[in-house]
C-alpha cells in the first residue's frame, strides 16, 4: 500500500516537472518568435523565429488560415497576449473597419470571445480591440491568434494553425522618427533595472525582408528605448508623407541571428503640434480613468504658468475625450496621445521628451493627483501665471531640471471622493517628505532619453536643482478614498510593481505601507498614514477658486 502511494507520488510529481519544462520551452520559443500578420487571410508574412539557421529558412512563405467564411468577411490583424489573458487584436492600416462595433475574436478552439473596440493606436492609425483568451483555450498550447470577425457568426473550421500569439513580454510595440533618428521601444531586451545591454548587440531592421533589407546601426540602448539611425529610402510618398509601402521597423539581436517580433512602423518624423509658438512650460502626465481630477488639475496649474498640457492616454475607460474637447473649448491648450501599453510611464515620457522638444521648452512631470505650489504664496490674493516662471527663467547656472519634494497625503477620513476636489478633501499627510517630481528643460535631456520616477538623465555639463521643500513642494495625493485608491493601484502603470497581488518587490516605494498583495480595504484605511494636519494648500486654493454660493463655497472645477 505505502508503495503504491509513493508510486502514485512520484508519478505526479514526474508529470508536473515535465508540464513544467515543456511550459517552460513553448513561453521561450513563442516569446522568441517574430509573428506579425499581413494579410486579408489573416497570415503571418512576416515570420522569423528563434531557431533560424539560414537565410532560405527566414524567407519561407507565410503560414496562412483557411476559414469556412468569404474572404471579404476577414480582417487583417495582429494580436498580442497581455497581462491577465488580455489579447490585444492591431487591425492592419490598410484593412480599418468602417464601423466598430459588434466584433468578436475567433480562437482555434472555435470558441470565441466578444471583442471590445479600445481606441486607435497613432502613426499609421490602427483600430484595436480587446478580448479575453477563452478558458478552455488557456489549456491548450500553443496560444494562437484569433480572427476577428462581425458578430453573429457560425464557428468556421479551420484547415491549418493560426500564427502564435505575440507576447506582452517580447515585443517593440512602438516608435517615434525625429530629424535624426529612430526611437523603438520594446520589451524583453533590458529586463534588469539599472542594467541595459550595449547597442552593439543590435540593429534596427526595416520592411519585410528581413535578410536584404535595410538595417541600421543601434545608437543607445536604455529601459525600454533604443535609438538607431534613420535607413537610406527613396520610395516615400509625396502625398501624407508616409513611405510606401508601410514597413514595419524591429531590432535584430545580431548574435542570435533573431528579429524581435514588432507591432511598430517606421513612419515621418512626427511632432507635437504647437499653436503658433513654442510654451515656455508645459506638463506631461500619463492617465487612466482620471477625468473626476482632470479639470481640477488642469485649472490650477494652467493658473500658475502652465501653458500646454499633455495627456498620455492609457486606454482611459471614463469619457476622457469628451472632458478633454470641454477643457479645449474653454481655451485650455491640452493634447492627448493615445498610449496603450501596459506598465510604461518611464517608455511613455521619454517619448514626450522627444515629441513635445519642439513644442516646449520645459516640461513638468507629475501626475493628476499632484499638484505643485509655494508656502510663499499664501498671502497672495490671486493666482499669477509667472508664479513658476521664476524657476526656469533664472538658467545661467546650466541648471537643466528642477527637483521638487513631495508631501504624501492620506484618506483624511473620506469615505468617497470628494466633490469639492482632492486640494479641498485630504489635509492629512506624512511627516516627511518622499520622492521628487521635476521639471525638465528638454533640450538638454540625454540622448538615452533615461529616467526614472520622473526625472531624466542631463546631458553632460547640465545639472538637477534640488528646491527647498519650505520653497516648492508637491501635495500628492496619493492615498485617497479607499474606491479611489483601489481603482488607480490595481492598475498602476509602474515598471517595478507590475502586479499588486504577487510579491515582488515587497520593499518598493510603489507599494502601500500595511496594504500586503490582496486588494482588501486595511482595517482603519480612512485615519491611515495622517501623520500632520495640513490645510495650507486647501485653504489657498479655496481663497483662488472658490465661488461663494447661497449654500457656501464651490470650486471653479465643479460642474454643480
Amino acid at each position: 500500500m505505502a508503495r503504491n502511494v509513493r508510486s502514485t507520488f512520484l508519478y505526479v510529481v514526474v508529470s508536473i516537472f515535465i508540464f513544467a519544462v515543456l511550459y517552460h520551452h513553448f513561453l521561450r520559443d513563442t516569446t522568441n518568435s517574430a509573428v506579425i500578420s499581413a494579410t486579408s487571410t489573416f497570415s503571418a508574412n512576416y515570420a522569423i523565429h528563434e531557431n533560424l539557421t539560414n537565410a532560405a529558412a527566414a524567407a519561407a512563405p507565410p503560414a496562412h488560415t483557411i476559414l469556412t467564411p468569404s474572404p471579404s468577411s476577414l480582417i487583417s490583424t495582429t494580436a498580442v497576449l497581455l497581462p491577465d489573458w488580455e489579447v490585444l487584436v492591431i487591425v492592419s492600416p490598410e484593412t480599418t473597419p468602417s464601423n466598430l462595433d459588434n466584433f468578436t475574436c475567433l480562437f482555434d478552439t472555435n470558441e470565441v470571445s466578444p471583442a471590445r473596440f479600445s481606441g486607435v493606436l497613432p502613426f499609421p492609425d490602427r483600430a484595436t480591440f480587446n478580448c479575453v483568451l477563452p478558458v478552455r483555450t488557456r489549456r491548450r498550447l500553443p496560444f494562437n491568434q484569433p480572427v476577428l470577425l462581425k458578430s453573429p457568426i457560425n464557428p468556421p473550421a479551420r484547415n491549418t494553425p493560426a500564427p502564435p500569439l505575440l507576447r506582452w513580454s517580447y515585443l517593440v510595440y512602438d516608435s517615434l522618427t525625429t530629424e535624426d533618428d529612430v526611437v523603438l521601444f520594446a520589451k524583453g531586451l533590458n529586463n534588469r533595472q539599472g542594467i541595459n545591454r550595449e547597442p552593439t548587440e543590435f540593429k534596427c531592421v526595416f520592411g519585410d525582408d528581413v535578410i536584404n533589407g535595410v538595417k541600421t546601426a543601434v545608437t543607445t540602448s536604455i529601459q525600454e528605448v533604443f535609438r538607431c539611425k534613420r535607413p537610406e529610402l527613396t520610395a516615400v510618398s509625396s502625398v501624407g508623407g508616409e513611405p510606401e509601402p508601410l514597413m514595419r521597423v524591429s531590432l535584430e539581436i545580431v548574435a542570435e541571428n533573431r528579429v524581435v517580433p514588432s507591432v511598430a512602423y517606421y513612419t515621418p518624423p512626427r511632432k507635437l503640434e504647437t499653436k503658433g509658438r513654442k510654451s515656455l512650460l508645459c506638463a506631461a502626465t500619463m492617465v487612466y480613468d482620471v477625468t473626476k481630477f482632470l479639470r481640477e488639475w488642469v485649472l490650477y496649474h494652467s493658473k500658475i504658468g502652465v501653458e500646454k498640457f499633455l495627456l498620455y492616454d492609457n486606454l482611459s475607460d471614463d469619457d476622457l475625450g469628451k472632458v478633454v474637447d470641454e477643457l479645449v473649448k474653454e481655451g485650455f491648450d491640452i493634447s492627448t496621445y493615445f498610449w496603450r501599453w501596459p506598465k510604461t510611464q518611464e517608455a511613455g515620457f521619454s517619448h514626450s521628451a522627444i515629441y513635445a522638444k519642439d513644442a516646449c521648452t520645459w516640461m513638468m512631470y507629475n501626475d493628476v493627483d499632484e499638484f505643485v505650489y509655494s508656502p510663499n504664496w499664501y498671502n497672495l490674493s490671486q493666482p499669477s501665471k509667472s508664479l513658476l516662471h521664476p524657476l526656469i527663467s533664472r538658467n545661467s547656472s546650466k541648471v537643466g531640471q528642477i527637483s521638487i519634494g513631495c508631501h504624501e497625503f492620506g484618506p483624511s477620513d473620506q469615505q468617497v471622493h470628494p466633490i469639492m476636489g482632492v486640494t479641498q478633501g485630504y489635509n492629512c499627510r506624512r511627516k516627511y517628505e518622499n520622492r521628487h517630481k521635476s521639471i525638465v528643460l528638454l533640450e538638454v535631456v540625454d540622448d538615452s532619453l533615461l529616467n526614472v520616477i520622473h526625472h531624466f538623465n542631463l546631458k553632460p555639463g547640465y545639472k538637477t536643482r534640488k528646491m527647498n521643500i519650505n520653497d516648492m513642494v508637491v501635495n500628492h495625493y496619493k492615498y485617497q478614498a479607499w474606491p479611489e485608491f483601489k481603482a488607480k493601484f490595481r492598475r498602476r502603470v509602474s515598471a517595478y510593481v507590475l502586479d499588486w497581488t504577487q510579491k515582488l518587490n515587497p520593499k518598493s516605494n510603489d507599494r502601500t505601507p500595511g496594504l500586503g498583495f490582496s486588494p482588501v480595504e486595511p482595517k482603519g484605511w480612512p485615519e491611515m498614514f495622517c501623520e500632520v494636519r495640513d490645510n495650507t494648500l486647501k485653504e489657498l486654493a479655496l481663497k483662488w477658486f472658490g465661488i461663494e454660493s447661497d449654500s457656501g463655497y464651490k470650486m471653479a472645477w465643479q460642474r454643480c
